[in-house]
């Protein structure tokens, strides 16, 4: 005749399971410590392709976090080694999670994902060179080495492989305006490639915030309205755009109207200075002193802290 255990003989079975559960925990994580270990002098030895798989595996799980970390970066290292791009990211993305702010994966981060843009480049240039997206990338480049002229015409060329390519005019745009001391002829250009990037895409806010930037350093009030305008609408978290709008609506002298979007710019660039004055002038002009006092307050703490600059009018 079979009986139901009583209390205590449960109390033990569980009591046995969980031991039994624990040893069983901890065992593959003693082995994989010193799996990862025994993988971590492999790639130091160079021998990556059997140090990679045990790493892949296991380095992520690894209890010791000394161990963990180097098992991580030996990962990395390797995946790099054999072009395993996609695992090289892994192990990326779990380094930065587990090891926040570390210098070691700082560094190598900084490093793989600058190689990995050199190789997505080499690639693009190996298997589309005549692409239009190629050009562009080939122009962009030139941009940054200060070669204009060149970056100018590896633009105009992608615009021909592709007329209707988002973001190539706005490129132009820029290009003409980063020149050294850029005269009228080069900003009326300017206005015309970025009012031609609007054409083909009307959300793009950086193109109706440089057109905002330009009106407003021609002083026509309501053009820079409308376009900063426009580029905070298409752009929420534009913080310049709404700074812009403001300080054009205080130009203008539409000073009630110039309290929301700088109080918009001071939200999104709370550390701005130019935000602060702004906002207190358009308090001060609409009565609400004490408001404008506090903004004062904020932006001589902010600015005594820096070197002096021009506070917008």
């Amino acid at each position: 005749m079979s009986r139901n255990p009583g209390p205590t003989l449960c109390i033990l079975a569980f009591s046995l399971l969980g031991r039994v559960s624990l040893a069983q925990t901890k065992a593959p994580s003693a082995d994989a410590t010193a799996s990862v270990q025994k993988a971590i002098v492999l790639a130091k030895a160079g021998r990556c392709q059997d140090a990679l798989p045990v790493l892949k595996k296991s380095a992520s799980h690894v209890a010791d976090k000394d161990v963990k970390l180097q098992g991580g970066l030996a990962a990395v290292r390797c995946a790099m080694v054999s072009d395993n791009r996609d695992t090289a990211l892994a192990a990326l993305q779990w380094l930065n999670r587990d090891f926040p702010g570390d210098p070691d994966v700082l560094y190598v981060s900084t490093h793989v994902y600058s190689d990995l843009s050199t190789r997505a480049a080499q690639d693009l240039g190996r298997l589309a060179p005549r692409s239009y997206q190629a050009h562009e990338l080939n122009a962009e480049s030139l941009e940054m080495q200060g070669k204009w002229q060149e970056a100018r015409q590896e633009y105009e060329v992608a615009l021909k492989e592709n007329p209707t390519a988002p973001g190539i005019h706005f490129h132009l745009g820029r290009l003409l305006l980063s020149k050294p001391n850029p005269d009228a002829e080069a900003a009326d250009a300017a206005k015309k490639e970025f009012a031609e990037e609007l054409k083909i895409d009307p959300s793009n806010a950086g193109a109706e915030y440089v057109l905002g930037e330009l009106a407003r350093e021609g002083q026509d009030w309501e053009q820079a309205i409308a376009h900063f305008s426009r580029a905070a609408k298409l752009d929420e978290a534009f913080g310049d755009a709404y700074l812009g709008w403001g300080q054009s609506l205080i130009s203008s002298r539409k000073f009630s109207e110039a309290v929301p979007p700088l109080e918009s710019a001071v939200k999104l660039e709370p550390q701005n200075p130019a935000t602060h004055y702004s906002l207190a002038t358009a308090y001060s002009r609409t009565g609400r002193k004490q408001e404008a006092e506090r903004e004062f307050a904020i932006h001589r703490r902010m600015t005594e802290k820096q070197p002096p600059q021009d506070s917008p009018q």
